[in-house]
């Protein structure tokens, strides 16, 4: 069980890790070690989730996230095998955090007072200007 927060744990069972060559740091065992780590997560079928959840996870997982719903995530910034397989189970965890936070819809202010009346005042004088741009025998 891998606990995300206080109401989702994630049972290990709805994990998959497949291990494949990495293309990043290895020395001489680049070559024959399968150091990188795609963690499968299928998040559309997920019992742990609850259906908003689901629904966010997926939409910030973006390119991650497959039609069926599976989230892939590939780690291989280490070189061994383990720091990888962490490295990705952090990762999916930390998205699933970002779903759960739920953000506050944005109110649209209102302008104050003194910058409306700057901001006419300001236009009057443009076209006081303008209007003297104009010349006597303009007003014909």
């Amino acid at each position: 069980m891998i606990s995300i927060t206080d109401h989702i744990t994630l049972d290990s069972e709805e994990l998959e890790f497949s291990f494949v060559r990495a293309s990043g740091p290895g020395g001489q065992n680049v070559n024959k070690v399968s150091s990188a780590v795609q963690l499968r997560f299928n998040a559309a079928e997920s019992p742990s989730l609850p259906p908003d959840v689901r629904s966010r996870v997926i939409s910030l997982a973006g390119r991650r996230t497959n039609r069926q719903g599976i989230i892939v995530i590939e780690a291989k910034r280490f070189r061994h095998q383990t720091r990888n397989r962490e490295d990705a189970l952090e990762r999916l965890v930390a998205l699933i955090v970002k779903a759960t936070q739920i953000d506050r819809p944005r109110r649209a202010g209102k302008p104050p007072k003194s910058s409306r009346t700057k901001r006419l005042n300001e236009k009057k004088r443009r076209g006081t200007v303008k209007q003297l741009r104009k010349g006597p025998g303009a007003m014909d």
